[in-house]
């Protein structure tokens, strides 16, 4: 299986997410840049994930994004977002309650496209996904709230 590189200009891998992209600013998603995406993608799809929660926090649920898509812009969705912990659609900035938490933006190149109805989650997108993963990369950030 290849490696995807997935990087922010907002952020380094394993530095502090900026707070606009929390909850107690703008919540609105960090850039994102995909790297190495394997010719026979036919498309992409995006986890961000909060391990350290209460029981894993599923931020941003996102799947079938174009293959040529090498920069998810701040504030933008490329593809289908369905539906996060939170049970809405879309991102949900970092929220952490008093510590540092980690955030992993997961990225997949896929050999197919998902028929997956928008109200999917996670789970639905991680067994859509068995056997058709050609790439994959993550990249972490850490976020803590400052009042």
């Amino acid at each position: 299986m290849s490696h995807l590189i997935v990087r922010s200009s907002a952020f380094a891998p394993n530095k502090e997410i900026p707070e606009k992209y929390g909850c107690l600013r703008e919540s609105v998603n960090p850039p994102i840049t995909i790297e190495g995406i394997p010719k026979a993608t036919r498309s992409l799809a995006l986890i961000l994930e909060d391990p350290d929660a209460n029981g894993t926090f599923d931020h941003w649920v996102m799947w079938n994004i174009s293959p040529s898509t090498s920069t998810i812009g701040e504030n933008s969705a490329p593809g289908t977002e369905g539906v996060n912990s939170l049970r809405k659609h879309g991102y949900t900035g970092p929220c952490p309650p008093s510590v540092t938490h980690r955030y992993f933006f997961k990225v997949y190149a896929l050999d197919t496209e998902l028929g997956l109805g928008v109200n999917s989650a996670k789970r639905d997108l991680e067994r859509a996904m068995r056997g058709h993963v050609l790439a994959q990369g993550q990249l972490m950030g850490l976020f803590s709230k400052k009042s």
